[in-house]
């Protein structure tokens, strides 16, 4: 495998990065999870985008123009013979001391993965998650905003450890103030008498792009998308409920904290949805050849 590290593809036994490195000391560092689909790079710059300016707002400068990173994702994808895959793009404060000051480390690091991935097994795309609320609440978003996609996930990690104690394999995550958030990696839909519904990242919500794409999708088919301030009751008792994200997909939720979702099985908007989004993301992007 070939990894980007710094301002080139080297061998995966050479990427190496320095223990100084305050991406590993602190989790000072920002990254975007992105998906190849029939060998095109899916929403490559609207996560450049993102990247950026999750990089602006933390005060990290990176070292390379917005079109030289994009052109590092697809020969990294090229490199490693990927035109379905994920590709995992991380720039680190780089090498710095063992103190806290982010303004020591001189140059940020930035490492490209190109890979497989798939995050759930089929048969739960076909028969739906059962998650749990879980005690451990959201970062509070003047704390770290959750619009900062940034290395620092050790909120979602508690999460998720709690879920997988608990026998499922995703959770829900409320806010300071009792209100939905988000999934430990997931944002959360909600579908009530066809209207659908998701948090604000006031609430704790990363504005997610396969969220965004799935927003914009139900609108020009005729649904009417919201965000809305949920409280699990409107997830305990909505038609249907389903989790997106670029590793995910669309996932539907068919139970919650022993509470049956609608009939109990993926929905028929959800599964509509999951069409629409696959036919898109299979068609759209930057081209790897």
């Amino acid at each position: 495998m070939k990894i980007f590290l710094s301002d080139k593809l080297v061998d995966e036994k050479d990427a190496v990065v320095s223990v100084f490195d305050h991406g590993l000391l602190y989790g000072d560092g920002v990254f975007e999870g992105i998906r190849a689909y029939n060998g095109r790079v899916f929403l490559l710059d609207e996560h450049i985008d993102r990247l950026y300016d999750s990089a602006k707002a933390i005060a990290l400068e990176i070292p390379m123009t917005k079109e030289a990173m994009s052109q590092a994702v697809v020969d990294t994808c090229k490199a490693n013979d990927i035109a379905d895959g994920y590709i995992r793009l991380v720039v680190t404060r780089g090498v710095g001391t063992l103190g806290l000051n982010p303004y020591l480390c001189e140059k940020a690091e930035i490492i490209i993965i190109a890979a497989k991935i798939q995050l759930y097994p089929q048969e739960l795309y076909d028969s739906g998650l059962k998650i749990i609320t879980v005690g451990t609440v959201r970062n509070h978003p003047e704390a770290i905003n959750p619009r900062i996609k940034s290395l620092n996930y050790l909120n979602n990690i508690l999460a998720k450890i709690e879920a997988i104690n608990g026998g499922c394999m995703e959770c829900l995550m409320l806010n300071h103030k009792g209100e939905v958030a988000e999934a430990s990696g997931d944002n959360v839909f909600a579908v009530k008498n066809g209207v659908l519904s998701t948090p604000p990242s006031t609430c704790g919500a990363l504005e997610g792009m396969t969220r965004n794409k799935v927003m914009e999708l139900a609108c020009k088919t005729g649904y009417e998308v919201r965000e809305a301030v949920m409280a699990r009751y409107d997830l305990y008792v909505a038609d249907e409920v389903f989790l997106t994200g670029t590793a995910a997909e669309i996932i539907s939720v068919v139970d919650i904290d022993k509470r049956q979702i609608g009939d109990g099985k993926p929905g028929a908007i959800t599964t509509e949805l999951s069409a629409l989004y696959a036919e898109y993301a299979r068609s759209q992007g930057t081209p790897i050849e």
